[in-house]
């Protein structure tokens, strides 16, 4: 629908000439067609309407559909927010994201407050929303700039870390798990997963082969020596090693060599659904939220900090803890730990270390104290 006249002599000079209207029901992230099309100028053709269709499917690809979810509901809150203050949402005002932010941080009903990590993901999923649209969010203006300094200073907290899974734990969790199919494939999520340092997202989209369909994040290659795993991760494509365990009731890449083939998979997804009775392997894949209830009652099941109520010990474990357990357990160099876990900086593998030497270089001896 075409804005009216007078409205439009009423938006900020910055606002572009195309932008959508303000619309109270314009909360979700813009479709394909709004976001990428042939300028108004540009007269249609077979040739540009299929590069037009290969951008819009480049373009649903530049995050992942976590993040893209997590973007829309920052958006549909935030509409929601300037519908109570009676305001549009667009063009961007820089005052009133600056008292959104406080109102996330000292909210006046009965919202509880936000994190200041979370705060800072809700701007960036401003941003994200607005350049979508056609506008500039400057997270510099000061309206901006100085409210989210001062949350930061005021609320900020040390980051809540997952429990560590550490050698031991993962050992206890797989000897919860029997034989059948389900627990074939269990076994091999938890053990590759902790082996290969993977976040959920990455053990769920790995496929047999490269290029088998086309949702994959990544495939697998079984070598003499162990598994080679290309992924499609968050800084890039990167390769994880996972050798050969010590025994085959603890190696990772046998797990993974039994699960495939006593499922029949030799193509597609590597970890699938299997049918209600247990016997066959589905082609459907697993979702990542498998991985996080299968650590969780895992952990119940081994009775991983039983001294704990089960509410609080089900808090303490989620995906991450696989990763931090390798960061924790491996008695490497770090250099290989960083390497395996895909960091960018060793001070990012450091935050994964639960259980390390914090004095192992002592230099209030070294300097002569």
């Amino acid at each position: 629908m075409l804005c009216d006249m007078s409205k439009s002599n009423e938006k900020s000079p910055s606002s572009p000439a195309n932008a959508p209207c303000p619309n109270e029901d314009n909360e979700s992230y813009p479709s394909s067609d709004e976001a990428l099309s042939l300028p108004t100028f540009v007269a249609g053709s077979g040739t540009l309407d299929r590069l037009v269709e290969t951008a819009r499917d480049y373009a649903k690809h530049a995050a992942s559909e976590n993040t893209l979810k997590a973007y829309t509901k920052d958006w549909a809150h935030f509409s929601r927010w300037c519908r109570m203050k009676g305001i549009d949402p667009l063009p961007p005002s820089p005052e009133m994201i600056g008292l959104y932010l406080a109102d996330l941080a000292a909210p006046t009903g009965k919202a509880p407050a936000l994190s200041v990590s979370t705060i800072d993901r809700r701007l960036s999923g401003l941003s994200w929303n607005y350049t979508q649209r056609g506008f500039n969010l400057d997270r510099k203006n000061r309206h901006i700039a100085t409210v989210l300094a001062g949350i930061k200073r005021k609320h900020a907290r040390p980051p809540v870390q997952k429990e560590a899974i550490l050698a031991e734990d993962i050992l206890d969790m797989i000897e919860t798990l029997g034989f059948g199919l389900r627990d074939l494939r269990d076994r091999a999520i938890l053990l590759i997963g902790y082996a290969g340092g993977l976040r959920r997202s990455e053990i769920v989209s790995l496929d047999v082969g490269k290029d088998d369909t086309p949702d994959s994040g990544g495939w697998i290659e079984i070598l003499e020596d162990g598994a080679l795993l290309t992924l499609n991760a968050k800084t890039g494509w990167r390769e994880v090693e996972i050798g050969r365990g010590s025994s085959s009731q603890t190696c990772p890449v046998h797990a993974l060599e039994q699960w495939l083939h006593f499922a029949k998979i030799d193509f597609g997804p590597v970890f699938v659904r299997a049918t209600r009775d247990g016997k066959n392997a589905l082609k459907t894949r697993l979702s990542d939220k498998h991985v996080a209830r299968l650590i969780k009652q895992t952990v119940l099941d081994a009775g991983l900090r039983s001294e704990l109520p089960e509410k609080e010990r089900l808090a303490l474990f989620s995906g991450h803890s696989l990763r931090a357990g390798l960061a924790s357990s491996a008695e490497v160099d770090e250099r290989y730990v960083q390497k395996q876990l895909g960091h960018a900086s060793a001070e990012m593998t450091r935050r994964y270390q639960r259980r390390r030497d914090r004095f192992r270089v002592n230099l209030t001896k070294a300097a002569g104290l």
